[in-house]
């Protein structure tokens, strides 16, 4: 009898942390990976409002979720997440680091690169690069004394990779506000897929898995002009959704890609092809 090869992405009974489980992204992967049969751990910086989305997955799904407050930049919030997981659920075998900073400023976050303060580069660098470094850093060290392996996923971006093209920019705005791509978006991106490859390597002995999900642009509040032109430059003709990344995210996850480890995984739409 041939084998069941649908049991390659069933994540019955894993255990996976999601950081910034409430944003843009963050919802959809949490439901996802639940529906596929993970205890889901969505971690944000708002832990009541967490703490009320694990309980609606919870309820969708059957599964097991919990949701706590983490700020990624800090060492000891990351250590007492890692901590309290462990003591809840016992194991961790799935992580994606998908926290990610837009800043509390967003005038100061859109600044052009000419005049980009220094301090917002650092308060950006601290969520999405050494935050991603720190989450890491716990979980492979608790994979690792586990002794079974695991995936570790980081979202990272087209622009990690690709220059921005400002032409899309003109006349462009997120929920009214004249945008770009920041300076500290991409560099802090890319770092994010060269420590992907990094730890891919390192901890390839042990059996844990390392990799980035790659995603174009996700429509989430920019206006008309912005969307077209954006749509304009993707050869599949519009920009990505949350449930477009779904299916990376599991096969990312699972065993379905046990010989994948240090690639970039683009979901753009085809823009990188270009």
């Amino acid at each position: 009898m041939s084998r069941d090869y649908r049991n390659l992405f069933d994540l019955t009974g894993r255990v996976a942390i999601v950081t910034g489980g409430l944003g843009i992204l963050g919802r959809t992967f949490c439901e996802a990976l639940a529906a596929f049969g993970a205890h889901v751990v969505v971690a944000d910086l708002d832990g009541e409002g967490a703490r009320h989305f694990a309980r609606e997955i919870s309820e969708m799904s059957g599964m097991t979720c919990e949701g706590w407050g983490c700020d990624v930049a800090s060492e000891d919030s990351v250590e007492a997440l890692v901590d309290r997981t462990l003591e809840h659920f016992g194991s961790i075998d799935v992580l994606h680091n998908n926290a990610a900073s837009k800043s509390d400023d967003l005038a100061a976050f859109f600044a052009p690169a000419e005049g980009y303060s220094l301090a917002e580069w650092r308060k950006i660098m601290a969520v999405n690069l050494d935050g991603v470094f720190l989450v890491s850093r716990a979980v492979g060290r608790r994979m690792i004394e586990q002794g079974r392996g695991g995936s570790i996923i980081h979202t990272g971006s087209i622009y990690g990779h690709l220059g921005a093209d400002p032409r899309i920019y003109q006349d462009s705005e997120y929920f009214g506000l004249a945008i770009n791509t920041p300076p500290v978006y991409a560099a802090s991106k890319a770092g994010v897929a060269g420590l992907a490859r990094y730890l891919a390597t390192l901890w390839a002995e042990h059996g844990i898995r390392v990799n980035t999900l790659v995603p174009g642009g996700v429509q989430s509040g920019q206006n008309r002009e912005f969307v077209d032109r954006y749509s304009q430059r993707v050869p599949l003709g519009r920009m990505g959704n949350a449930d477009d990344l779904v299916g990376a995210l599991i096969y990312l996850a699972s065993d379905a890609s046990r010989y994948v480890t240090g690639q970039n995984l683009y979901v753009d739409g085809g823009l990188s092809a270009w």
